[in-house]
C-alpha cells in the first residue's frame, strides 16, 4: 500500500495530555516549596512606583512589586454626570488574559468577571475617603487598573497605583491612599507576613488588604477574611500592616514628585 506522504504520521505509543499537565503542576509546586529561604515576615517588597508615563491619560501610574505583581492604572478628570448631586468616583479593574501563572491564573469567563467586580468594588471603597468629591459637583471621575501580572498583593498595589493615577490627574485629594496586603499561613503558630507572593497567598489561612492614608494616619478601607485567629492576631495584623503603609509612602511620594518634575520641564522646553 503506499504512503501518503502528505500527512504526518503520529508516534507508534502516545501519553494522555492529562498525565502530563499532572506532572507539570507537581513540578511548580516542588519549585515554589523546595529551596525556598523563610522571609521576614516584616520586610517589604522592593517597590517601584512611576507616574506620568500614559499620554492618552488624563493622569496614570505604574507600581511593581519584588513578587513580580505588575498594576498599570490611568485616571480621567471631572466629566459632567447627568444625574444630579455629589461627585462619583467610578473603578474599573481589569485583568489581563496573561496576568495569571498556568493554569491556575486562567479562572472562567464568569468567575473572571465576578472577580474582577469585587475588585472594583474594594477599589471603589478604598479611594473615596482620599478624594474630595465634594469638590466636583455632578461629575464624575474615573479611574481604570490593569493588572498585567499577579505575583500576589495584586489590590493592594492597583490601590497604590490608582491613587497615584488619580493625583497625577490633578484631582484634589485629602492625602495618597497607600495599600498593603497581609497573609497568614495555615501553620497554628505563624505570623502574620507583609506583601505575600502569589504561593503564599493561595495557601494563606487568612488574608487581609489595608488602605491608609498616612498624612492624615487614617484608614480608608480593611478588607479580608479567613481564619486569622484571635482578635489579638487580628490586632497585630492592623499594625503590621500600618507599618508597611507609611514605610512605602515615600516612594509614592517621590514618584508623585518626579512625574509633575518632568511635566514642568516639558512645558518650559
Amino acid at each position: 500500500m503506499p504512503l501518503d506522504h502528505r500527512r504526518l504520521r503520529g508516534p507508534e505509543e502516545s501519553q494522555p495530555p492529562a498525565l502530563w499537565a499532572a506532572a507539570a503542576a507537581e513540578d511548580e509546586d516542588d519549585e515554589e516549596g523546595a529551596g525556598a529561604a523563610p522571609r521576614d515576615p516584616c520586610a517589604l517588597r522592593p517597590l517601584f512606583a512611576r507616574a506620568g508615563l500614559l499620554s492618552q491619560a488624563q493622569g496614570s501610574a505604574y507600581v511593581e512589586l519584588g513578587s513580580g505583581t505588575k498594576v498599570l492604572c490611568a485616571a480621567w478628570g471631572p466629566r459632567e454626570a447627568a444625574e444630579p448631586g455629589p461627585g462619583r468616583l467610578i473603578c474599573e479593574f481589569r485583568r489581563a488574559p496573561f496576568a495569571g501563572r498556568g493554569a491556575r491564573g486562567r479562572p472562567g469567563a464568569e468567575d473572571k468577571r465576578e472577580a474582577e467586580r469585587e475588585a472594583a468594588a474594594a477599589l471603589r471603597e478604598a479611594l473615596e475617603p482620599a478624594v474630595r468629591l465634594g469638590r466636583y459637583p455632578r461629575a464624575r471621575l474615573a479611574v481604570s487598573a490593569l493588572l498585567l501580572q499577579d505575583g500576589g498583593s495584586a489590590l493592594a498595589a492597583a490601590v497604590s497605583a490608582a491613587a497615584l493615577a488619580l493625583a497625577d490627574a490633578g484631582v484634589e485629594m485629602y492625602d495618597l491612599a497607600v495599600g498593603c496586603a497581609l497573609c497568614r499561613p495555615p501553620a497554628p503558630a505563624a505570623s502574620w507576613m507583609l506583601q505575600p507572593a502569589e504561593p503564599e497567598e493561595r495557601r494563606a489561612a487568612a488574608r487581609l488588604t489595608l488602605a491608609l492614608l498616612p498624612a492624615l494616619n487614617q484608614v480608608s478601607a480593611v478588607l479580608g477574611g479567613g481564619r486569622g485567629g484571635p482578635p489579638e492576631d487580628w490586632a497585630q495584623a492592623l499594625r503590621l500592616g500600618l507599618d508597611g503603609c507609611h514605610r512605602q509612602y515615600p516612594v509614592l511620594r517621590q514618584s508623585l514628585l518626579r512625574a509633575a518634575q518632568r511635566r514642568d520641564a516639558a512645558a518650559a522646553a
